[in-house]
């Protein structure tokens, strides 16, 4: 079962809201998250509320400041538990919103999208089997955008700018 906690100032400390389940409006829990403990399970923080903002992978693991989860503030406003997954992966990315232009399938991680599509733009994809992150940059870094199993028609709706993506990923061994 997933347990994550979130607190107001670094180190663990200051008032902190426990969470076991998806939330998508903490602001009335905490005013601010400058630490976070993840006990159980594989979560998704997001900056705002409703799931939008930036998105941070949160493995089980202790975070004493947001430099340590990789985020630009103190704002984490919604979570939501990545479910354990042991099946096949499949994903099918495109160059233009609903599913137009060049694709490519993927069943593995790619650390440098670039080199197998183009220029790296991923306007749509189906996500057929698993959960995967599109990481903004290659090797993994930048801004994180989690996809569930399910389509996409354009960039916007997995919470993107733009349609430029670096590298990509199976959500595997987190859980």
């Amino acid at each position: 079962m997933g347990k994550i906690t979130f607190f107001e100032d670094r180190n663990f400390q200051g008032r902190h809201y426990e969470c076991s389940g998806d939330c998508a409006e903490m602001q009335s829990h905490i005013s601010r998250c400058n630490s976070i403990r993840v006990d159980g399970g594989c979560w998704m923080a997001y900056e705002k509320s409703n799931y939008s903002g930036y998105q941070y992978m949160l493995p089980k693991g202790e975070y004493p400041d947001y430099h340590h989860w990789a985020g630009f503030n103190d704002c984490i406003r919604s979570c939501r538990i990545v479910p354990p997954y042991h099946g096949n992966y499949r994903m099918k990315i495109f160059e233009r919103s609903d599913f137009a232009g060049q694709g490519l399938e993927l069943m593995e991680d790619c650390p440098d999208l670039r080199e197998r599509f183009h220029n790296g733009d991923v306007s749509s994809a189906n996500v057929m089997e698993g959960y995967w992150i599109f990481h903004e940059h290659p090797n993994y870094s930048g801004r994180q955008y989690f996809l569930r199993p399910g389509e996409y028609r354009r960039f916007s709706e997995w919470g993107s700018p733009n349609p430029t993506i670096g590298s990509l990923r199976r959500i595997t061994e987190l859980n």
